[in-house]
């Protein structure tokens, strides 16, 4: 391959945040669920929010959920949000951090479900979470007073109001697992950040 060529991809890379090893965890996630898709039906009953079997003790589902989908079409399109979010904010927390804002966000839709949105039976998908992620980024932004704080922040907003009511939503997504992974994200992002922001203040004093 050609030198600049190689340069290129490299700004490519950077720019997306696939370089320096970030792009295998990337692929890993993405194949982690391709697999359960593929693991079929059966599977996705035992895993998915299902309000009756979590009364009967299926705690795990309120997990699980997350990762199963209810088919190639439905996993393509959150495949592609989570390839968004990535090169969007994947430097702006560690790995450790991240793992906690998918599992907060997680616990959080499955808990405002279960509480707050009772009509709902059942659940199934990662859009919830990737709102998690999308608004722990926004927050990191503004607590960072990046230039683009407004518009990510602005964005987000206006996306979930008109889910909530000026939109005309599939009637297979439930946006309330939208809102509550985007709120859950939004605070543990803001206090990561702040917390981030705080060491450097004392480290560079």
């Amino acid at each position: 391959m050609p030198r600049y060529a190689v340069i290129r991809f490299t700004q490519i890379s950077a720019a997306l945040q696939w370089d320096r090893g970030r792009w295998i965890w990337l692929l890993v996630i993405l194949l982690a669920l391709d697999a359960v898709l593929g693991l079929g039906d059966s599977v996705s009953l035992l895993l998915r929010y299902d309000r009756s079997a979590i009364a009967a003790g299926g705690w795990w589902r309120l997990l699980t959920a997350h990762l199963v989908h209810l088919d190639i079409h439905h996993l393509i399109l959150n495949e592609l949000g989570l390839v968004l979010v990535w090169s969007l904010f994947a430097e702006d927390f560690d790995a450790v951090e991240w793992c906690a804002i998918v599992l907060f966000g997680a616990l959080a839709i499955s808990s405002g479900l279960w509480w707050l949105s009772p009509r709902v039976s059942w659940y199934v998908g990662a859009s919830g979470v990737l709102h998690s992620v999308m608004a722990a980024g926004a927050a990191n932004h503004l607590v960072q007073r990046s230039w683009d704080r407004w518009i990510l922040t602005g964005g987000l907003c206006a996306k979930l109001a008109w889910e909530h009511w000026g939109g005309s939503a599939a009637p297979l997504i439930v946006v309330d697992a939208h809102l509550y992974g985007a709120v859950c994200g939004y605070v543990v992002g803001a206090a990561l950040s702040i917390r981030i922001a705080i060491i450097r203040h004392r480290a560079a004093g």
